[in-house]
């Protein structure tokens, strides 16, 4: 199993289960993600799914399915290790990775023709970018960094300005996910450094800082690991996909949904209640569900939902404006493996009413031929969707 360099060193020998890769571990050393795990049965021999060294090419990539009247394209292939996606004021898409390939890459286009380059190399998990006049944000376990005017300077990208340098910098669930709010603040989550354990205030948390990096505040609590995160187009409200943890049961935990109605009030539970039903068999000892927010819609048994947007475009069917799309990595550490990008719809009052499959195709015969991870929504209202297990990023459009 081939891993980045940097990664490796780092890592030590330890497995990371959400982001999917795992190096070879300490004989002498549980990993983290092995807590509870079995010790005999099929259990006992499931371990995180390693993306591959190299992306697929693009005549093996998986044939993905959408509705009747959708089309689903091949954006760009060759981005190894695809995970998050922004687009920059003058049209390029950046994307990020995370342990196989430490880049951030740039897709641009000109006269109908894309190019994919490598912007950023050498970097230690850059899952989490974000774009903000001019500026390219990057967040790595242990800081966020901003690279200026990065799009006039593609080829020969300034040098990094540090935000925010106060970040744990654990490597288990330490990648992150950048999003600015209507408030204009930068969104940061901290993840467990476990599958379970009580790791105290400093972790489990999002908060929020101003632009410069000043401000720090948080703003949920009980928050295991978050990937994705977006903002209801109305009401303005944090909304973020949250991964449970492992081991409990082939069917439970399920993965969450959740809505933030009280910044700096709300806690999600983690890690004495899951799934908003069950107090954990360890931590939960004298707690009760009912003392947490309860999760706005539940996403399925280890379903790993990752990047999340609410639709605002204008080319989908209107049953589709201000619903929101869910990456559903898919499970590990379960027997029968899924995976796709599906819809929840909300009703008048924000209420989810149902989750549904949109995008489909990532499995078969029980193998990964692919693992969505981010979306994002193109000025025309068509949609990409990056998948880091093929090494691409998709188009998704309607009518057209």
């Amino acid at each position: 199993m081939r891993l980045h360099l940097k990664t490796m060193a780092v890592l030590a020998a330890c497995v990371v289960a959400a982001g999917g890769v795992y190096a070879q571990e300490k004989k002498e050393e549980e990993p983290f993600w092995a807590k509870g795990k079995p010790k005999e049965g099929p259990g006992a021999k499931m371990a995180p799914v390693a993306a591959p060294p190299i992306p697929m090419a693009a005549d093996k990539l998986p044939k993905l399915k959408a509705p009747p009247g959708f089309k689903v394209e091949v954006y760009q292939s060759g981005v190894l290790d695809a995970r998050g996606l922004r687009r920059g004021d003058k049209g390029t898409i950046f994307v990020s990775s995370l342990f196989v390939a430490g880049k951030i890459y740039a897709i641009t286009e000109k006269g109908g023709k894309r190019e994919l380059k490598t912007v950023l190399s050498g970097l230690e998990l850059p899952s989490g970018i974000e774009f903000r006049k001019g500026a390219l944000y990057v967040a790595t376990p242990k800081q966020v960094t901003r690279y200026d005017n990065i799009e006039d300077n593609l080829d020969k990208p300034p040098q990094p300005v540090v935000v925010y340098d106060k970040l744990p910098g654990d490597i288990p669930h330490g990648w992150k996910f950048l999003r600015f709010g209507p408030d204009d603040k930068l969104y940061v989550p901290i993840g467990a450094p476990c599958n379970i354990c009580d790791a105290g205030d400093r972790y489990t948390q999002i908060f929020r800082i101003n632009p410069d990096g000043s401000g720090m505040e948080v703003v949920a609590r009980g928050v295991r690991n978050t990937v994705g995160f977006d903002f209801h187009p109305k009401t303005k409200e944090l909304w973020f996909t949250d991964n449970q943890r492992d081991w409990l049961a082939e069917d439970f935990p399920l993965d969450e949904l959740n809505r933030l109605k009280n910044p700096g009030k709300d806690h999600f539970g983690y890690p004495y209640c899951h799934s908003g039903t069950m107090t954990d068999p360890e931590f939960g000892w004298g707690k009760s569900c009912a003392d947490y927010v309860k999760p706005a819609a539940l996403l399925g048994p280890h379903m790993a939902p990752l990047g999340m947007r609410f639709y605002t475009g204008k080319m989908f069917p209107p049953k589709y404006q201000g619903a929101i799309f869910i990456a559903r990595h898919g499970p590990w550490n379960r027997t029968k493996k899924d995976a796709d990008v599906s819809v929840a719809y909300l009703d008048a009052t924000s209420r989810v009413t149902r989750v549904e499959p949109f995008l489909t195709g990532w499995v078969s015969d029980n193998q990964y031929l692919g693992r969505p991870v981010d979306l994002l929504t193109l000025p025309d209202g068509s949609m990409l969707v990056s998948d880091d297990h093929a090494g691409a990023v998709y188009r998704v459009s309607y009518g057209k």
